[in-house]
């Protein structure tokens, strides 16, 4: 059995509420659905034309429904660059990007922004994900925008309240008093991952914990879900909440982590290339579930499955 116990965090970090809603928010929610595109028979003059009065900087190139490529402002430039006046002639698809990065419309934000982080790139197309067609496209500038919008609502609905520990403990003459929350979670089920957690935090929400706390919680919980829509067939998030602290035990049944010392090391990842390609298993769930915590306990043991536990304190 791999087992990293007593895992404190030292001055653990408070995740902005911009951070939270990069966790919450789904491409689909920020996207523009609008999308103009092009036909791979088209010509070099009708993109220059649609850059021109679209004041954009690249084409998806759709057969169909199905995307099948991308044409930009650079390969204009070396069509054009390469024969002249003739290029305008040029069909696109001898001119597009037919490998194309795309994203699915109910990925959370915070994966596309580290899209954008790795390729450099300015825009992706956003694609269903049983269809696979071509349902809308988003740019950072898509993002900021939404985050801004998102902002603005939450901040009126929470952020201008006074928080304080909920009547729910205090009315109950006892000792201690623990609310015990559980979830399921089903292994696979990427197009449902975070919805557990979504749950937990509109609960805490209610509660009248603080927006910090919250916010470290919140995030925590996402990874842990994540790791076992990822690895596992299914599991469990169990939420023992108190008026100090919120303890979260992840637990399931999976194939175990055969190096937990290694897991921890941001980046490390043993997610499957397939699992990759839709936009998961970055490698950096458990280091930021360290991040954000209190306290943190990991067990695991192959062929048997995984227990995580951590811990965050309410603010006072």
């Amino acid at each position: 059995m791999s087992v990293v116990q007593g895992m404190k965090t030292m001055d653990p970090k408070v995740p902005s509420k911009t951070q939270e809603l990069t966790y919450e928010l789904k491409v689909k929610q920020v996207m523009r659905k609008n999308v103009t595109s092009l036909k791979p028979d088209s010509t070099m003059n009708e993109v220059r034309r649609i850059l021109r009065d679209n004041k954009i900087s690249g084409i998806p190139v759709v057969d169909g429904d199905k995307l099948v490529g991308i044409v930009t402002i650079e390969d204009l430039l070396i069509c054009l660059h390469e024969l002249g006046v003739r290029g305008i002639d040029e069909k696109v698809k001898s001119r597009m990007t037919k490998n194309v990065i795309t994203v699915y419309s109910d990925e959370p934000i915070i994966r596309v922004v580290g899209k954008f982080e790795k390729t450099g790139y300015g825009r992706f197309p956003v694609v269903d994900r049983n269809k696979k067609k071509l349902v809308g496209i988003i740019t950072k500038g898509d993002i900021i925008e939404g985050l801004l919008r998102k902002l603005e609502i939450d901040y009126l609905k929470e952020e201008i309240h006074t928080y304080r520990a909920s009547h729910i403990f205090t009315d109950i003459n006892s000792n201690g008093s623990t609310l015990i929350l559980r979830y399921r979670i089903i292994g696979g089920e990427f197009t449902k991952a975070g919805e557990q957690t979504s749950k937990l935090r509109k609960n805490l929400l209610r509660l009248g914990f603080m927006p910090e706390t919250i916010r470290r919680v919140a995030i925590s919980a996402f990874e842990a879900e994540m790791n076992i829509v990822i690895y596992t067939t299914e599991g469990e998030l169990i939420a023992n909440i108190q008026p100090d602290k919120i303890m979260i035990n992840a637990i399931d049944s999976g194939p175990g982590i055969p190096d937990v010392k290694k897991a921890m090391r941001p980046g490390y990842s043993t997610a499957p290339d397939w699992v990759r390609e839709l936009g998961f298993g970055a490698g950096m769930g458990l280091p930021n579930i360290k991040s954000y915590s209190d306290e943190m306990t990991l067990e695991s043991e192959v062929n048997k499955g995984t227990n995580l536990n951590f811990v965050v304190y309410t603010k006072k």
